[in-house]
């Protein structure tokens, strides 16, 4: 099951490059871009629960879409671009087994225990 889920994600991040070339930008940007979502980790900093939060919010895909799609919508690129990333990044995580965080830990996520 492993392997169909890491498939799954690889071609979400596939589709994030597409829907990245989409957009009006030099193709040095999306690799430049790929890991600013891991800001949210700095949470951690804080405590478990905030870095759990912050991190959730970074890498959760429906809040990536639904700003990806409000980008679209109102024609601005700057906010297409940053859905793009965050849907691209939070793929790009869980094709190494990164989901998103239980409060407990940082290694506790809902695709299971991190090594």
């Amino acid at each position: 099951m492993k392997t169909i889920l890491k498939l799954e994600e690889l071609l979400q991040f596939g589709f994030g490059i597409f829907l990245f070339s989409t957009l009006d930008y030099q193709w040095w940007v999306f690799p430049a871009l790929i890991l600013v979502p891991d800001i949210g980790m700095l949470g951690y900093l804080i405590n478990n629960r905030v870095g759990a939060l912050l991190y959730n919010l970074f890498h959760h895909k429906g809040i990536a879409l639904a700003i990806l799609v409000y980008g679209m919508y109102f024609e601005n690129s700057l906010i297409a671009l940053t859905g793009v990333i965050l849907f691209s990044h939070s793929a790009m995580d869980r094709i190494f087994g990164y989901g998103l965080k239980y409060s407990d830990s940082f290694k506790n996520t809902h695709l299971g225990k991190l090594k």
